[in-house]
């Protein structure tokens, strides 16, 4: 028997399961060996940063809101379909955004209660982990 935590939707649950050899009697499973904790890599000496020539300025992209709250995309995918609008009233666990990823859409919802301030996507949109999609305020 081997004991397993598995996390589904936020709730955790603790399973056993039974390896099955041939003939459907139960074997015990070998245990693995202990793995050693990875250890980082030395980090390279900084070398000394060369003066730099007076570039143009960049614009960078408008600061959110003070208490503004930003809903990032937990995984590469596209927008399958966006169900708010900036100015809707969110209630916590609301589903913002849905994201499709894997051929399996994923509902994006809200952290918290709120009002949505500005939506970052479009429908059809492609995303990567860590996109901002929702800020809300």
């Amino acid at each position: 028997m081997k004991k397993f935590r598995i996390t589904v939707n936020g709730v955790s649950y603790e399973v056993d399961v039974e390896e099955v050899g041939q003939g459907g009697a139960s074997q015990p499973a070998a245990q693995p060996a202990p793995q050693p904790a990875p250890q980082a890599a030395p980090q390279p000496a900084a070398k000394p940063a060369a003066p730099k020539k007076a570039e143009p300025k960049k614009e960078e992209a408008p600061a959110a809101p003070a208490g503004a709250q930003s809903v990032e995309a937990p995984m590469p995918g596209n927008i399958w379909k966006v169900l708010v609008k900036a100015g809707d009233q969110v209630e916590e666990g609301q589903a913002l955004v849905i994201l499709e990823a894997m051929k399996m859409e994923n509902e994006i919802s809200a952290p918290a209660a709120g009002t949505v301030a500005k939506v970052h996507v479009d429908e059809g949109a492609s995303v990567d982990s860590g996109d901002v999609l929702v800020s809300l305020n």
